[in-house]
């Protein structure tokens, strides 16, 4: 029996992308006993996942968590995070580890020189090539989110009958306006349920104001679980570069994904279910970061603020 322990600390989205590695090994190692270390505020995404046998908490104390790791007596290290707290742990537990290559030259060319060295290749294939070595190939299921049997459905809608839009993101310049956001639900014949943690009630609340009753602001009224449970029963879901995006894609939603200072091409768009994307690609200062800012740099946020969506197809017709 090989025993392997996977490291992923952040974020959601993230940890999501990476399940398609902890289910090949799982189910294509024979008897391979899978373990995975992520933050504590993360631990949510483990706990259901049935391909995943043991999982630790990084919490406040690294030397707490090796040294819980180390009675483990791990055979295989995959390092799919890759930075100065992995590779401490991987020298402590002293075992072979496979890292993932982060391509941080690539995008540093990308963001800083817009010149384009990244592999046409989605950070999911990417994560798998990690594993290559051991025979483990892509099984194409896509991504895994398990939500719990307890969890229901919040809504009183009929499933399908209704858009989730996911309007919240961990930085300012990932995420559209409020003006445009507006704008573009009142582009939506369909009843739309606004998602997002409590940082963005205010915001739904206006959207309910300007755009009417045809939006329900469930911003700050829902667990991870059940804004996934939404999402589940909408008949698309449009979210920003966010974890609910691979959320979305992990249910395999259809997905229309609203993108402003990072770009696709990084490879982290919807994997492996139907989606478009919503992006200005008639800017030379995209993409400005790897990751996102609280402003944008130049100060007029034109990737967000000239978005036309005029010239999108916001929809997803029926065949």
């Amino acid at each position: 029996m090989a025993k392997f322990l996977i490291i992923r600390f952040s974020s959601i989205g993230d940890i999501i992308l990476t399940s398609p590695v902890v289910r090949c090994i799982k189910q294509q190692i024979p008897n391979a006993e899978v373990h995975f270390v992520t933050k504590k505020q993360y631990g949510g995404l483990l706990e259901n996942n049935p391909n995943i046998d043991k999982y630790f908490l990084l919490d406040k104390s690294l030397n707490l968590l090796i040294k819980n790791l180390k009675s483990e007596n791990y055979d295989f290290i995959i390092d799919l995070h890759n930075n100065l707290r992995t590779s401490i742990i991987k020298f402590r537990l002293g075992v072979k580890s496979y890292s993932f290559d982060k391509l941080n030259w690539q995008k540093w060319l990308l963001v800083n020189f817009k010149i384009n060295t990244m592999p046409n290749k989605h950070i999911v294939d990417r994560y798998l090539e990690t594993v290559s070595d051991f025979g483990v190939k892509n099984d194409n299921k896509g991504l895994d989110f398990f939500i719990p049997k307890n969890i229901s459905n919040p809504l009183s809608l009929e499933p399908n009958s209704y858009v989730a839009f996911a309007i919240g993101g961990q930085h300012n310049t990932k995420k559209l306006p409020n003006h445009k956001i507006i704008e573009l639900c009142s582009k939506i014949d369909k009843k739309i349920v606004l998602l997002g943690g409590k940082e963005d009630e205010l915001n739904g609340a206006e959207i309910v104001k300007q755009v009417g009753e045809k939006v329900i602001n469930f911003c700050g009224k829902c667990s991870l679980n059940q804004s996934a449970e939404i999402v589940r029963h909408a008949d698309y879901v449009i979210s920003h570069d966010t974890g609910m995006m691979h959320i979305a894609a992990a249910l395999k939603k259809k997905t229309i994904s609203i993108w402003g200072n990072t770009i696709p091409e990084f490879g982290m768009y919807p994997y492996q279910t139907e989606f478009k994307v919503i992006e200005n690609k008639q800017l030379g200062c995209r993409p400005c970061s790897k990751i996102g800012y609280e402003k944008c740099p130049k100060g007029h946020f034109k990737c967000m603020q000239d978005l036309d969506f005029s010239r999108f197809e916001i929809d997803f017709k029926k065949d």
